[in-house]
């Protein structure tokens, strides 16, 4: 097996199937049968099992001249999106439109620059509208010669079924806590003690394992947010719990969204030429005025994505808290997420019983999908905090509409 899977953790049965369709690609290259290759791959997976790993080191092992070396400058640049005939889509806003749709069919249809494949990632690809499928269609149908479409999805059922036909499927499954904790250790060299911790409270997901280990500000939000749900005293402490969990998500949503933009806004000046002080007059400034109005609104609505996305991260810890506390309800032998919350957990778990927290766990999951339906994030975690105060409120829901 190649060194560059490696970084796929926990996922013996899929690294697999691509490194042998990496091997048929050759093959199809040389004008023989490679039946393990095709130009089109659905990967689907819980959060944080690896999709985007899964999606960026298939292209770099198809690219690279010994297949997935791990070393040379194809594997290193393709997954962090700095490959040419490499494009990784992500979405900046709650979906994925026609135009954008329309746009990656224009790309594929140009020829790689220095390597047989242009592959085309889109991460997200349930957050693709039925009009965005239907224009992508035909490319998946008739592709390129020398294209890859790669789309990533939470499972198949995201996806349309006309696309889940005309593609190849690889399901990603949650890695072990085992598995996050060794690869923190490994490449990460972060503290045993400290990888056990990320591990257990990532739920899996490796990206989040990774910021609660070298992050000391991921470690103090989820903390705070974990005991704010369980001393909950009466419905104003409700919203402000809701307050300031989103207040806080918000504000990490922002810095990533600053830092974005800054190195957008400087890609943007370059692009056009815009140097520090200078003006553009005349056909140029209308050009460079609608570019940028362009940019500005592709950087709003990629912030108030992010900020649901930071808001539903908040929740999923939320379930996991009081996944602990059914557990310790019912008497169970199952790991506690949170074991080192164990005191804490046992007192709340006294004062209520497993139907309440059962109430309260539906309730936090009312509360994502009504988060991903555009209810202000505000809102559907007051419901939820009120939900945990008295349980019997939890059938209160916000209106998702």
């Amino acid at each position: 097996m190649q060194p560059i899977w490696g970084a796929l953790v926990g996922q013996s049965d899929a690294v697999e199937k691509l490194s042998r369709a990496v091997t048929d690609a050759d093959k199809i290259r040389n004008g023989e049968p490679g039946p393990a290759m095709t130009h089109a791959w659905l990967i689907t997976g819980p959060p944080g099992s690896g999709r985007s790993t899964a999606a960026t080191t298939f292209a770099a092992a198809l690219m690279c001249p010994l297949n997935g070396c791990g070393t040379c400058q194809i594997c290193r640049m393709t997954p962090f999106g700095g490959h040419p005939d490499v494009q990784i889509v992500i979405p900046s806003e709650l979906s994925y439109g026609v135009e954008e749709a329309r746009e990656l069919v224009r790309l594929s249809a140009f020829a790689p620059i220095d390597t047989p494949w242009r592959v085309i990632i889109i991460e997200d690809a349930d957050r693709l509208t039925e009009s965005a499928f239907d224009s992508l269609l035909k490319s998946l149908e008739e592709p390129t010669p020398h294209t890859v479409w790669v789309l990533c999805a939470p499972s198949v059922e995201d996806v349309l079924p006309t696309i889940v036909s005309r593609a190849r499927h690889v399901s990603l499954r949650t890695p072990t806590t085992k598995d996050v904790m060794q690869l923190l250790i490994n490449t990460y060299k972060v503290d045993p003690a400290m990888a056990a911790f990320a591990a257990r409270a990532s739920q899996g997901h490796i990206g989040r394992a990774r910021g609660l280990a070298t992050e000391e500000a991921s470690r103090t939000r989820r903390q705070s947010d974990l005991r704010s749900a369980i001393s909950l005293r009466d419905v104003p402490s409700c919203v402000l719990a809701a307050r300031e969990m989103v207040t806080a998500a918000t504000t990490a949503a922002n810095t990533r969204a600053d830092e974005l933009d800054a190195k957008e806004d400087e890609q943007f000046k370059a692009a056009f030429g815009i140097e520090e002080g200078s003006r553009v007059k005349g056909a140029s400034k209308r050009k460079v005025d609608a570019a940028k109005k362009q940019l500005a609104d592709h950087q709003k609505n990629r912030r108030k994505r992010m900020i649901r996305d930071e808001a539903d991260r908040s929740l999923v810890d939320l379930l996991g808290l009081f996944r602990d506390v059914l557990i310790v309800q019912v008497g169970s032998n199952l790991d506690l997420i949170n074991q080192e919350m164990l005191p804490a957990i046992e007192s709340f778990a006294a004062r209520g019983n497993p139907a309440d927290t059962t109430r309260t766990l539906e309730a936090i999951e009312h509360a994502r999908a009504s988060i991903q339906a555009h209810t202000p994030p505000q809102l559907a975690v007051e419901s939820v905090m009120v939900s945990i105060k008295d349980p019997k409120l939890a059938s209160v829901h916000v209106n998702m509409r």
